[in-house]
């Protein structure tokens, strides 16, 4: 449209933070400890969004049971088939030293053996239950999402749309549902299986050797501290690597949009220049950020190998006391060590998730909490046989902004049948108006009367397919040219479709492609002229034969020959019906039946294209400055 409620100016900065909208929050994966050093970004309102959410996903309780239920099995095996594997070398080394036969030892083994092999068999089976009914708990929770977000935004009024950037609510389809639906089965598979390999390695190394399990719960706060420190480090580094990103996300999106001008200027050194800077300042700080997380893994090893230096030396210590270790004990000790630090670390890296998690539900829940569109009412409908299209205006007034009036006390009578003209500068209403009488934005006083009847006693579909509309921005699909037109009417025979298209004076060039009415549009129908595509509007338009028509700046953006071709339609298409036409070009309204010069929201001037000159008032300035230097 040619005017609306102004929407915020995208500067750098905001093309930064839209970039960043499409980048994912977070990487998963990077090891233990890597989560740790990742920049959080936290919920303001945890509690109350893990309450809704824990609602949200309160259908799938019975799967989600299970799920807990068979990775509960998993953890159990994963503890206690290493003390089989503990009994089986003890066995192998008594044997060898004499304290039972080979026979006895052969059959222990041999049972031992057994145990494994099925609880390993038990462990993959349940293990890929688990895995199956989590993912299908993670895909239909998203497509819940998603469905309940699009019904959302079908209930949300035009005004949500102009003011709300299209990157932020394509990032909650994206990004935040992603994030909440991979995140919970993740959140809840790794939380319970690492709290009960904590428990269950701890119980089986008090088992084993009470000492040797103080000597490694001894090092523990070791990796805490350490690990705290560097992540507290690292994580200021990330977040400097997140806002150099986004900055030079920003310049790249900025850099292709403005490329003509650029290269118009000759910029294109200063651009690439400044594309560098940005670059190396990323380059730097994600090296440091890179190392400093990097040292993690590391240290943990160093960390690791003391312990497992301690837990060797004592344990040969206590090989030769009375009641000895075997090589088994000391074995499987050391394997149980090894396993009972990396669920510590992914509780904490959960804790982290977990947080990116709830802040990506609380922007789904902020969108669907966004304050819909005035409920339906259904009192009346127009008349199928007599509508005549007598349109009033009465008391109307109007804002987009509390602090700022637009529209107050504006009255207004088209009679039907008739072409009405606005005109005025930008920002003096003309468009509002047209948004109104659609009700894309509810009037904040007054009436609006349509064949003597309420607007706001028809439901918005019901009265909407009264009006037909022809647009500055044209919109059309990625579909067949046939299915473009028919849009409005898709029972429409192929018949009424060529019809409509010569009226609209496009059927020719459609001819003249190989696939003519067949011929698929690309995204944007960039492989069409911006005339072409308005004319395909036009003829859209004309196929559902609307009872009145909107043309707002319909050939503002197309030269004079495509202009007159599209002039010609619309004549065409206006015949008969009540029309308002919103236009620039003062030439293309000359022949309306009446003339509205808007400003600051209000009728300053009313009258035909002659009478209003005579006036020599607001639309004799603009009709002059237009033409009067034009040869005539």
């Amino acid at each position: 449209m040619s005017e609306k409620k102004k929407k915020p100016q995208i500067d750098k900065k905001t093309s930064q933070s839209q970039a960043q909208s499409f980048r994912p929050r977070g990487r998963r994966g990077g090891g233990p400890g890597h989560g740790l050093s990742m920049p959080v970004e936290k919920a303001k309102d945890f509690k109350g969004t893990i309450k809704r959410l824990v609602g949200y996903v309160s259908e799938f309780k019975l799967q989600m049971s299970f799920i807990a239920f068979f990775i509960i099995i998993v953890s159990v095996v994963a503890v206690i088939a290493p003390n089989y594997i503990r009994h089986i070398m003890n066995d192998m080394q008594k044997a060898l030293i004499g304290v039972i036969s080979f026979a006895d030892a052969k059959e222990e083994i041999l049972k031992f053996f057994l145990i494994i092999v099925i609880l390993y068999g038990v462990r993959y089976i349940v293990e890929t239950i688990a895995s199956v009914m989590g993912n299908k708990v993670s895909v239909t929770l998203g497509k819940k999402f998603r469905t309940t977000l699009r019904d959302k935004l079908e209930k949300l009024p035009i005004k949500y749309f102009d003011s709300e950037q299209t990157g932020n609510i394509l990032s909650v389809f994206s990004n935040d549902v992603d994030i909440v639906t991979n995140s919970i089965q993740q959140t809840l598979i790794s939380l319970i299986s690492s709290t009960f390999l904590i428990v269950g390695v701890v119980v089986m190394m008090f088992i084993i050797s009470w000492k040797l399990t103080i000597i490694s719960l001894a090092i523990l706060p070791l990796y805490i501290i350490f690990t705290k420190m560097i992540a507290k480090k690292s994580q200021t580094k990330f977040i400097k690597q997140q806002r150099f990103l986004g900055e030079l996300n920003g310049d790249i999106e900025e850099v292709f949009s403005g490329n003509q001008v650029i290269k118009l200027f000759g910029k294109e050194e200063d651009s690439y220049q400044r594309f560098e800077k940005i670059n190396d300042k990323l380059t730097d700080v994600a090296k440091d950020a890179q190392f400093l997380s990097g040292l993690i893994r590391p240290l943990m090893n160093f960390i690791s190998n003391i312990g497992y230096v301690a837990v060797v030396f004592v344990g040969a210590i206590l090989a030769g006391a009375t009641n000895p270790l075997l090589i088994g004990d000391i074995t499987i000790f050391i394997q149980y060590q090894k396993s009972f630090v990396n669920p510590i670390l992914n509780i904490a890296s959960i804790v982290n998730q977990l947080q990116s998690t709830v802040a990506g539900a609380e922007r789904i829940f902020e969108l669907l909490d966004k304050v819909e569109e005035i409920p339906e009412q259904n009192l009346t409908e127009f008349s199928k046989t007599d509508f005549s299209g007598h349109v009033e205006f009465k008391d109307i007034a109007f804002s987009y902004t509390e602090d700022q009036k637009l529209i107050e006390d504006l009255n207004l009578e088209v009679y039907p049948g008739k072409q009405i003209a606005i005109v005025g500068p930008t920002g003096a209403g003309k468009t509002t108006l047209v948004n109104l009488l659609m009700r894309f934005y509810e009037v904040n006083a007054g009436k609006i009367l349509i064949d003597g009847i309420d607007s706001t006693d028809v439901k918005r579909q019901h009265l909407r397919k009264l009006f037909g509309m022809v647009l500055q921005d044209t919109w059309l699909f990625s579909g067949t040219i046939k299915e473009n037109v028919a849009y409005g009417r898709p029972d429409a025979t192929d018949e009424e479709i060529i019809n409509a298209c010569k009226q609209a004076h496009i059927h020719h060039f459609i001819e003249t492609l190989p696939q003519g009415y067949d011929t698929v549009l690309n995204e944007d129908a960039d492989n069409i002229s911006k005339g072409q595509k308005q004319l395909l509007t036009i003829a859209r338009a004309i196929l559902s034969n609307p009872k009145i028509l909107i043309l707002d700046e319909a050939t503002s953006s197309v030269d004079t020959r495509t202009e007159s071709y599209i002039q010609n339609a619309m004549d065409f298409m206006m015949k008969g019906k009540t029309s308002f036409v919103i236009a620039h070009r003062l030439s293309t309204i000359k022949n309306a039946n009446l003339i509205l010069v808007m400003n600051d929201g209000a009728i300053v001037e009313q009258g035909n294209h002659k009478e209003l000159l005579e006036k020599n008032g607001v639309y004799a300035d603009l009709y002059n400055s237009q033409f009067l230097n034009q040869p005539t």
